[in-house]
Formats: structure tokens, C-alpha cells, sequence
């Protein structure tokens, strides 16, 4: 269970890592994106055997490490320092991209700026900033079974992020299962059907997650 104060009003990004880390099964092998999907690693059930896959070359990879444990070896597709495993194994790209676009990917956890409603993504460019690419991206929408979307649900300056259709360049058409934002969880029982509003972040009502969404879903 996510833990609340009971004071805040929705999820934090810790709590929204914790939420998206009750969608791992057991044998999972799992891909975290940029940003507050790589808290997941933090959060994964104790006694369950989830592999996280790193696209620039790691199977294995484990929670943050302290200050004292940091290696400048070891790190995640964001440039973070991470930990090792027992069983972590290290590799070249290539082979990294193989089993993503191979369909050996269970579940990605995503970050995004845009979702729309028919689960088209995008998450690879920031207006306004100059960005090198999209990254892996693009391949793991395509070639990972499930995908969940861990993002604040709105903007900075206050615009829904989960909206009719997408504004920025696509990063994936109709690829979303799942979304988690600090305000609600929404989820569709497959890619044919609309999103659903499933959940609510403590102290959060539907009528401020409605006001917060252009999107149309079940409520």
C-alpha cells in the first residue's frame, strides 16, 4: 500500500512510483523510463523477482544508491548512478534494443508530457528546449507488452497532460495501458476500449480530476 500523511493533497512522485510499482508481477522483466518512473526500482515488493532492463545495456539493476555506494560506472539510460545485483548482466545496445523490439519486455514505466485519449504518447520533446532525440523511446512503445505512464497531471503552468490528442510529435499511437498522475490512476482493459478512472490519490475528488482533464473517460 502507498503511504500518506494524510495531509497532502495526492500522490508524490515517490507515492506515484510506489503506485505504478503494484502493477509488477512476479518473473517481470521491466524497462523505467526518465524521471519518476525510475523510482520504481525503490518500490519493488519484497520478495518478488522483478529484473529491470536498462536500453544502454544492463539486466539487473538495483535501488539508488547511498552516497558511499555510488560507482561513476554504473548508470541508468538517464544518466543516474544506480546499483548492481547479483545476477546483473551488462551488454552492448544492440543487444539491448534486440530485446526490447523482440518483445521480451514485460512492462515500461514512462514518463510523458501528453497523453491522449486514445493512448497515443508523447513524451520526447520538451517545448522549448533543444533535445538530441527521443532516446529509446520510441522502441520500447513498440516493442513492450504493456506500457504505464507515471506523470504530474498537469504542466507547470497549470495545462492538462491527459488531453483529446496530442500537440507535441508522437512518440507511440494508441500504446498506453495504463496512467498514474499525483491526482488519479486511469486504465483500460486493452487498447480498443476507452480509459477508465480506477483511482484516486488521497484527499482528491473526481470533480477536480474532471476539472484537471480534457480528455474524455469513464468515470
Amino acid at each position: 500500500m502507498t503511504v500518506h500523511d494524510g495531509l497532502t493533497k495526492g500522490w508524490t512522485r515517490d507515492q506515484m512510483a510506489a503506485r505504478a510499482a503494484q502493477e509488477l508481477e512476479d518473473g517481470f522483466y521491466v524497462n523505467l523510463g526518465i524521471g519518476i518512473p525510475t523510482l520504481v526500482a525503490n518500490h519493488v515488493p519484497k520478495g518478488m523477482q522483478v529484473t529491470l532492463q536498462s536500453e544502454n545495456g544492463m539486466l539487473g539493476i538495483g535501488p539508488f544508491p547511498y552516497d558511499d555506494e555510488v560507482d561513476p560506472d554504473l548508470i541508468n539510460a538517464g544518466k543516474q548512478t544506480i546499483s548492481e545485483l547479483p545476477h546483473s548482466a551488462y551488454f552492448g545496445s544492440e543487444e539491448s534494443f534486440a530485446m526490447i523490439r523482440g518483445g521480451h519486455i514485460n512492462l515500461a514505466v514512462l514518463g510523458a508530457m501528453e497523453i491522449a485519449e486514445n493512448g497515443d504518447i508523447a513524451n520526447w520533446m520538451i517545448p522549448g528546449k533543444l533535445i538530441k532525440g527521443m532516446g529509446g523511446a520510441m522502441d520500447l512503445v513498440a516493442g513492450v507488452k504493456k506500457i504505464i505512464v507515471v506523470m504530474e497531471h498537469c504542466s507547470k503552468n497549470g495545462d492538462p497532460k491527459f488531453i483529446p490528442a496530442c500537440t507535441l510529435p508522437l512518440t507511440g499511437k494508441n500504446v498506453v495501458d495504463m496512467i498514474v498522475t499525483d491526482l488519479a490512476v486511469f486504465q483500460r482493459p486493452d487498447r480498443n476500449s476507452p480509459f477508465k478512472l480506477v483511482e484516486l490519490a488521497p484527499g482528491v475528488t473526481a470533480e477536480e480530476v474532471a476539472e484537471k482533464t480534457t480528455a474524455h473517460y469513464i468515470a
